[in-house]
């Protein structure tokens, strides 16, 4: 990659890891931002069958900190993660071989980590987080089957790196799917450079998914939808203190 070096410092530089660290470090650790109830998945809006059922139950078990905030700040994130999650954990039972997954800055790595539980041996994923915090909810259900975590920020999960470590070594041929999940967004506006550095990890033939928030082309579409999420939705499961709140496990 040419100008490895620049774009790396230019990540280095970015908010994601400087001025935001705090608030995901207080979130991730349930210090701060923690939903009053966990967000439920509303089931209609999914298919229905034990698969799908299986893995909501699954999902929900092994949520951590920063997920519930997540999922409960962001209107219909959760259904679309789990609808996302039923088409890999199909696609790897059709497709029949084994299939590696890279769920790029997802906190917790909630649904990698399921999809790698109930797929016993179909799915073997990668999830990564420049927070500590993340990785101890992670680990908060013990160590998964065929599931990994790098922590540290996207643009540090280099080659090199996959190929010196024993339990990342499995991962230095590539993957076949990866997930990019509101991360390239924190880090620059420069999606080039950030799609070329992780599409190095990219499998011949491999499926990249984006997941990214957009402003609307007229501010007050923007704005009507924002207090939609603010008040319609957040309202819900809207956060307290962390002191009156019965906290998760990790």
């Amino acid at each position: 990659m040419r100008g490895l070096d620049d774009f790396l410092a230019e990540c280095d530089h970015g908010p994601r890891i400087n001025e935001l660290s705090g608030f995901f470090a207080t979130t991730a650790a349930g210090e701060s931002g923690m939903p009053t109830r966990k967000p439920e998945v509303d089931s209609r809006l999914l298919p229905n069958d034990n698969l799908i059922r299986d893995l909501i139950g699954l999902h929900a078990a092994r949520q951590g900190f920063f997920d519930q905030h997540y999922h409960s700040s962001i209107p219909y994130r959760l259904e679309e993660e789990c609808r996302m999650a039923y088409g890999v954990l199909r696609y790897a039972r059709i497709r029949g071989a084994p299939l590696s997954l890279y769920s790029l800055g997802t906190a917790e790595g909630t649904m990698a980590r399921t999809l790698s539980e109930l797929s016993r041996g179909q799915i073997h994923s990668l999830s990564c987080s420049p927070n500590a915090e993340n990785y101890k909810c992670f680990m908060a259900y013990g160590e998964p089957p065929d599931a990994e975590f790098f922590v540290g920020p996207f643009h540090r999960l280099t080659k090199a790196v996959l190929n010196s470590n024993a339990r990342l070594g499995k991962f230095a041929s590539g993957f076949d799917i990866i997930l990019e999940d509101t991360t390239f967004q924190m880090y620059s506006p420069n999606r080039p450079k950030q799609i070329e550095f992780v599409a190095q990890h990219l499998k011949e033939g491999g499926i990249f998914v984006f997941l990214e928030k957009f402003r609307a082309v007229e501010d007050s579409d923007y704005q009507r939808r924002e207090y939609q999420k603010d008040l319609g939705f957040k309202a819900l499961t809207s956060t307290k203190n962390r002191s009156r709140q019965r906290r998760p496990r990790c």
